[in-house]
């Protein structure tokens, strides 16, 4: 039975304040909580002995939702979770996923998830992934997300990671396999704070003629905290890939951004782009004449440069 601290959570993650419409599972410290499949997405437990859910979608299916979110509110606790998502051809889905941690104790609670996704031919994939952190203990808050997208001919991804304070530590891997005149488009935002430690690895590999990729990834590192991005685009054919890294640094951080982009082909086109700096002074000025405090007008800059 979910709380109201549960709930809190799933709200911060999956913008959920009440049991979701369409299919879903939601997992409370290891276990399945609840679990909907419809006619045309089912959702089973893993068969392989690994911990985790599989889900197909029939082919065709359109404008439906899938929710699997993850709260933990066990301090102590650690797990690897395995979730596959077998996509079939001609079909357009929004999937919500998310993990957030309540620790108010004084060890260490992790999250580790393996996302596998199988999207078939000319279907399209909205994949929403939000991490947060809450609890007055003392333990810390890891999450270690990896994400493996192969895409199909025709096929695309939007991918939007979100993580806004909270979190001890993170380490972010993901790979795509972008097919014939497929698209893959990854949007990565990230806050850090006080002595915070942010990592993400990413390989977008331009696979079949005419395929397509974008990484816009914006983070602020405030206080002590270390960010470390790195971005890789390869393009194996006639195809387009843009990197393009923008980070806010501010107090005693420090952050390193690393694009890198390779051709194996005369006609991939490929672009990457690097900014790291701090904010305008005039910026800030501007907003305080509007009568905002310091703190007020810095907060509302970066809520807007994290939109």
């Amino acid at each position: 039975m979910m709380d109201k601290t549960d709930w809190k959570l799933l709200k911060e993650i999956a913008d959920l304040e009440r049991t979701p419409q369409g299919a879903y599972n939601i997992r409370m410290n290891g276990q399945t909580d609840s679990r909907a499949s419809t006619a045309n997405i089912e959702i089973t437990t893993k068969t392989d002995g690994k911990p985790g859910i599989d889900i197909r979608v029939k082919p065709g299916t359109k404008k439906e939702s899938i929710h699997i979110p993850v709260i933990i509110h066990a301090t102590g606790y650690s797990e690897l979770v395995y979730n596959d998502f077998f996509i079939g051809e001609d079909c357009d889905v929004d999937i919500v996923a998310g993990c957030g941690i309540h620790n108010t104790g004084c060890e260490t609670t992790q999250h580790d998830g393996i996302h596998t996704f199988y999207v078939g031919k000319n279907s399209k994939v909205r994949y929403v992934e939000r991490h947060y952190g809450e609890g007055e203990g003392t333990g810390e808050r890891i999450f270690n997300p990896q994400t493996v997208v192969y895409l199909e001919e025709g096929a695309s991804i939007q991918m939007e990671t979100t993580q806004i304070r909270g979190v001890d530590s993170t380490k972010r891997d993901t790979k795509i396999v972008v097919g014939k005149n497929a698209e893959a488009v990854i949007t990565e935002k990230l806050l850090t704070h006080g002595k915070q430690t942010a990592e993400s690895d990413m390989e977008i590999t331009l696979e079949g003629e005419g395929a397509s990729g974008r990484v816009i990834s914006r983070s602020v590192a405030q206080d002590q905290s270390r960010q470390v991005f790195y971005p890789k685009m390869t393009g194996n054919s006639k195809c387009f890939g843009h990197v393009q890294c923008d980070s806010i640094i501010m107090g005693e951080a420090q952050i390193s951004s690393i694009p890198a982009i390779v051709a194996h082909h005369v006609d991939a086109q490929l672009i990457h782009e690097a900014a790291i700096g701090r904010i305008a002074g005039d910026q800030i000025l501007k907003l305080m004449t509007l009568g905002l405090t310091e703190e007020e007008a810095e907060e509302k800059i970066l809520d807007g440069f994290l939109q």
